[in-house]
């Protein structure tokens, strides 16, 4: 009985230890999400270009720090010519469009924005709990770097230039 016991623990052990790695490998790389643009159009993350950086930013167009994120990104957007970023949010994709009106995102190539919708998988991906959430990405899709709380564009430029 001790030895059902013991290997019935190391076990265990090792089944933990592999879901933990796995979780984390899946973790570190791009999620394989889905979202739709304000032109109704899907876009998905099969569609990123394999020779950028990817800076994906999760957020709300309402939250008092997503509009301080997005106020600095765009006074320093020139510094993100060689990045595409992705804007994720869940809102409804009538106030996707009223804030890619108010920020005039269409006359910028690299910026893609969308809504996920209800659906929250970016959101669960991540384990989101706040916002705004910015992840950066090299031209492999593998995370560099991500920041759950304040973003600070000045860190995620001098990043984004590291790759």
């Amino acid at each position: 009985m001790k030895t059902l016991k013991l290997f019935f623990t190391r076990g265990l052990i090792c089944f933990l230890a592999i879901v933990t790695l796995s979780l984390e490998a899946f973790s570190q790389s791009l999620p394989p999400f889905r979202m739709y643009r304000s032109d109704k159009t899907i876009f998905s993350a099969t569609e990123l270009p394999k020779t950028k950086p990817i800076v994906l930013i999760y957020f709300d167009p309402d939250c008092d720090h997503c509009q301080k994120l997005m106020k600095e990104l765009f006074q320093k957007i020139e510094a993100f010519k060689s990045a595409e970023i992705i804007m994720v949010s869940f809102k409804p994709i009538e106030e996707i469009a009223a804030f890619e009106k108010q920020n005039n995102t269409q006359k910028h190539a690299n910026i893609i924005v969308g809504t996920e919708g209800t659906t929250f998988y970016v959101r669960n991906y991540y384990g989101l709990v706040t916002m705004p959430f910015t992840a950066l990405y090299d031209k492999k899709g593998n995370l560099n770097y991500s920041y759950r709380k304040e973003t600070s564009v000045d860190d995620l430029i001098k990043r984004l230039k590291s790759l």
